[in-house]
C-alpha cells in the first residue's frame, strides 16, 4: 500500500484535537498537558487506529509519535476492566518504556486505567502482583516479558491490541527472535500498531510478517532529520581538540537549556562525565548500560528537573528521551550504526522548539560522515574552530590508532590494499632489499627432524641423546 506523505501546508493549525471525538476525561487530560493543535503524525494515525485497523508508522523522532498510539489506544481501552491484559506495548529500552509509562501517566489521570511496567533491574515479583491483582494495560521490554510469561502466572489470552515502538532499534538490537517468540504466545487476532523512524530491510520483514493490511504512514521520508535542527560539526585532529570544543559549547549555552553528549564506550561515558564535572560550574551526570536501573532513572529525573544541565551517555539515551530543556546534543564521537544519528539529535527540536546538533568529526570518521550525510539526504555544513582551541600535538599512540582506523576502512572498501603501515616498511627499506625473501633460519637442536628411521623422534636439549615423543601404543 503506497504510503501517506504529509505535507506541511496540508492540515489547517486550527485544527484541534476535539475532531477526534474522544472521551470527556481524555481531552480534559489533553487540554492539561498543554497540546492544542496535534502533529501530522497524529492526525494520519489516530483515526486509522481508532477503527482497528493494522498501522505501520513511519516517523521522525520528535514528531508525536508516542500519543499517536496512546490516544486511540486509552480511548479503545475505555475505563478499568477485568482482570486480565488488554493490550501491550513494546520498546526496546528500559528508558522508552519508562518515558512510555510517563506520557501514559499524564493522559490517564482522570481515566484510572491500570497499567504495569515490565523492565530490568526490578524484582520480578513486585511486578507480578500488579499483574496477578488485574490490569488493562503492560508496557514491556521484550526480554523482561518473556520473563514473566515464563512464571505460568500472567494471563495474555484477552490482549486486543500489540503496539512495538522504535522497531529499528528493537531490530539492531537483535529483538527479532524474542518478538517472535512474544507473538507466538498472545492471540493471533488483535490490533497491530508497528511505529519506527527508519524503515530499513529488517523492519520491513517484521512488518511483513505481523501486521495484516496495514495502513503505512510516513510523515516524512524516513531517516531524515526534523527542519527545527541545526545542524553542523567541527573537523578535530585529535582528542584534546574535542574536549576543548566541547568545553567551549558549554561555556555559551544559556543558563536553563541542558545539553547531551554522545559518546560511542562506557568509558568515554565515565572519563568525560567526570572530566566535564571537574571544569564546568555546574552539575554534570553520566549514563551508560552498566549503571543500575535506579541510577539510570535518577539521572533522567534529574535532566527534568534542571538538577543537572549536561547528560554524557552512550546510545541508551538515544531514544524516548523527551526533554523540552535539551536545546543542544553533541556527537562527541558519530555513531557506527548510521540511523543512530537521526535517533540522537532528535532528543531536540522537538514539538516544534529549536536546536542544535553538533557532531565532532575526526580523521578517521570522515567516511562515516559522509555516509551519514547520504542517509539523511543533506550536507551537513562544518565550522570552523578557534585556532585557540586547537591542540597541535597528537599522541603517538592516538596517532597510530586512527591510522589503523583508516588503515580497516580502505581494505573493506579494497581487499587489495596492504595498508598505510605496510607501504611505509617497503618505502623504508634499504635499496635492493625491497621484496627480497627473508635468509632461511638453520636448523637448531630443538627443530631438527631426524630421517627416516627416526622419524618422529627429536634431539633432546638436555644431552641424553634422542628423546621418543610418540604417543605409546595402548595394548590388548
Amino acid at each position: 500500500m503506497s504510503p501517506i506523505i504529509y505535507e506541511s501546508m496540508s492540515i489547517q493549525e486550527s485544527s484541534g484535537f476535539e475532531k477526534f471525538g474522544f472521551n470527556r476525561q481524555l481531552t480534559d487530560a489533553i487540554l492539561a498537558t498543554g497540546w492544542d493543535v496535534p502533529t501530522p503524525v497524529q492526525v494520519l494515525t489516530i483515526p486509522i487506529a481508532k477503527s482497528g485497523t493494522d498501522v505501520l508508522g513511519i516517523a521522525q523522532t520528535g514528531t508525536g509519535k508516542t500519543a499517536a498510539y496512546l490516544l486511540p489506544l486509552i480511548h479503545k481501552l475505555g475505563y478499568p476492566q477485568g482482570s486480565q491484559t488488554r493490550a501491550v506495548i513494546l520498546a526496546p529500552t528500559k528508558e522508552l518504556a519508562k518515558q512510555i509509562s510517563l506520557h501514559f501517566e499524564a493522559l490517564n489521570t482522570n481515566i484510572g486505567l491500570r497499567y504495569v511496567l515490565l523492565v530490568g533491574g526490578v524484582g520480578m515479583q513486585a511486578q507480578l502482583a500488579p499483574l496477578i491483582s488485574g490490569n488493562d494495560l503492560v508496557i514491556a521490554t521484550p526480554g523482561r516479558f518473556l520473563e514473566i510469561y515464563a512464571t505460568n502466572e500472567w494471563k495474555t489470552k484477552e490482549i486486543k491490541t500489540l503496539v512495538i515502538d522504535e522497531a529499528d532499534r528493537m531490530m539492531d538490537m537483535g529483538f527479532m527472535p524474542q518478538i517472535r517468540k512474544i507473538l507466538e504466545k498472545i492471540p493471533s487476532k488483535r490490533q497491530n500498531l508497528l511505529f519506527s523512524a527508519t524503515f530499513p530491510e529488517k523492519v520491513e520483514k517484521l512488518a511483513a510478517e505481523f501486521l495484516e493490511f496495514p495502513e503505512r504512514i510516513e510523515v516524512t521520508p524516513h531517516s531524515t532529520t526534523a527542519v527545527t535542527i541545526d545542524q553542523y560539526c567541527f573537523r578535530t585532529p585529535n582528542f584534546q581538540t574535542k574536549l576543548n570544543v566541547l568545553l567551549e559549547q558549554f561555556r555559551n549555552m544559556k543558563e536553563d537549556d541542558a545539553a547531551l553528549v554522545f559518546v560511542k564506550t562506557k568509558k568515554h561515558a565515565t572519563d568525560i562525565g567526570k572530566f566535564l564535572d571537574r571544569k564546568l560550574d555546574f552539575p554534570v551526570a553520566f549514563l551508560h548500560a552498566n549503571k543500575g536501573t535506579n541510577t539510570r532513572n535518577h539521572a533522567l529525573e534529574q535532566l527534568h528537573r534542571g538538577e543537572i544541565r549536561v547528560l554524557v551517555t552512550t546510545d541508551v539515551a538515544a531514544r524516548g528521551l523527551d526533554i523540552s530543556r535539551v536545546s543542544l546534543v553533541i556527537n562527541f564521537d558519530l555513531p557506527i550504526q548510521y540511523e543512530e544519528y537521526v535517533h540522537r539529535i532528535g532528543r531536540t527540536g522537538r514539538a516544534s522548539r529549536l536546536g542544535t546538533a553538533i557532531s565532532f568529526v575526526s580523521p578517521p570518521d570522515e567516511l562515516h560522515l559522509e555516509r551519514i550525510e547520504n542517509l539523511i539526504r543533506m550536507k551537513i555544513p562544518v565550522k570552523a574552530i578557534a585556532e585557540s582551541l586547537v591542540a597541535a600535538e597528537t599522541g603517538y599512540e592516538e596517532q597510530q590508532e586512527m591510522l589503523r582506523k583508516i588503515d580497516d576502512q580502505r581494505k573493506k572498501a579494497d581487499p587489495t590494499f596492504k595498508g598505510a603501515f605496510h607501504d611505509k616498511k617497503q618505502k623504508n627499506a634499504a635499496p635492493g632489499v625491497k621484496g627480497r625473501k627473508p635468509a632461511e633460519k638453520k636448523p637448531t637442536a630443538k627443530s631438527v627432524q631426524t630421517g627416516p628411521k627416526t622419524r618422529g623422534k627429536k634431539f633432546s636439549t638436555t644431552g641424553k641423546g634422542i628423546t621418543d615423543r610418540r604417543p605409546t601404543k595402548r595394548r590388548g
